[in-house]
């Protein structure tokens, strides 16, 4: 068995931000990633939110973050965890690379968006097809977008989305809507906004080698220039539901001290309970869980 003093599951923002920190403080640091650096935001072809830097890929983004990481001391472990249990003072990391055990650990698992699971949709992401109004909605300035999904967080990027573009379909294979009535009722006020209801994506529609609109399940076409999938995330936070409290969504239950319900153990960025989910808030939760770790 391995023994570090900080184990950190996740090299996405709030992953790497902890290990920053936590090196940086002088703690032998181990960053656990099985999938890809970066998380999410690596497949975004322009990051413009993060404070500080202007543009950016989201792949730079990201390797700049291991690079920095890396550069404190912390040591990337290119596996899988598999389980997460305690045995007196250490807590212990099961992983397809033997146990490492630590005083210390901070879950950094991150969420992955449901996609709607129409031929060539990974293939569109970056050229058309996003699943963040909020990152990448200024890009589509002036034109036509889609939004699909019927709960709150579909209303709330068609509604951002409607300041923004020229024009904005919002389709739900429902008639009703299962996000809040307030959200709706401002969007059917909205000249720009259409509601296409009891509708379902059936084909992504190429113009070259970007999205040029999708067709429906009735045959209906829209000619687009951006489609934003909103049907929902999914927490990566499974091998740990034996360990740490989840919330009946998946999440792991953590406070704005990013404390689990295992002693000893963190939860940053968007594997756990909050209301906002942005590279910042990320890039928070990342220090906050780290200076608790180090005892800061």
């Amino acid at each position: 068995m391995t023994k570090y003093d900080v184990l950190i599951v996740g090299a996405g923002c709030a992953g790497l931000t902890a290990a920053i920190y936590a090196a940086r403080a002088g703690r032998r640091v181990a960053v656990f990633e099985g999938m890809g650096i970066g998380g999410q935001i690596a497949t975004s072809p322009l990051v413009e939110n993060y404070p500080g830097l202007a543009s950016v890929s989201g792949m730079e983004f990201s390797n700049s973050l291991l690079e920095q990481a890396m550069g404190f001391g912390a040591e990337l472990i290119p596996t899988m965890v598999s389980r997460l249990r305690a045995e007196g003072d250490l807590r212990i990391l099961e992983t397809d690379e033997g146990e490492f055990a630590a005083p210390a650990v901070i879950l950094a698992t991150g969420t992955h968006h449901r996609p709607l699971g129409v031929a060539g949709e990974e293939e569109m992401v970056g050229r058309g097809v996003s699943y963040c109004a909020t990152c990448d909605g200024a890009f589509f300035r002036g034109k036509t977008v889609a939004v699909v999904g019927g709960g709150s967080a579909a209303l709330v990027s068609a509604g951002m989305l409607a300041d923004l573009c020229e024009k904005v379909y919002l389709i739900h294979r429902r008639t009703e809507f299962r996000g809040e009535a307030a959200l709706a009722d401002r969007l059917r006020s909205r000249e720009n906004v259409e509601m296409v209801l009891g509708e379902t994506v059936a084909e992504l529609v190429k113009s070259g080698a970007v999205l040029g609109g999708v067709t429906l399940a009735s045959g209906r076409s829209l000619t687009l220039d951006g489609l934003f999938v909103a049907v929902g995330q999914q927490p990566d936070n499974a091998a740990f539901a034996d360990a740490v409290e989840l919330d009946e969504r998946g999440y792991i239950r953590a406070g704005e001290d990013c404390r689990t319900s295992m002693p000893g153990v963190w939860a940053a960025g968007d594997c756990r309970t909050k209301a906002v989910r942005q590279l910042t808030t990320a890039a928070a939760d990342g220090t906050t869980a780290a200076l608790a770790a180090c005892g800061v």
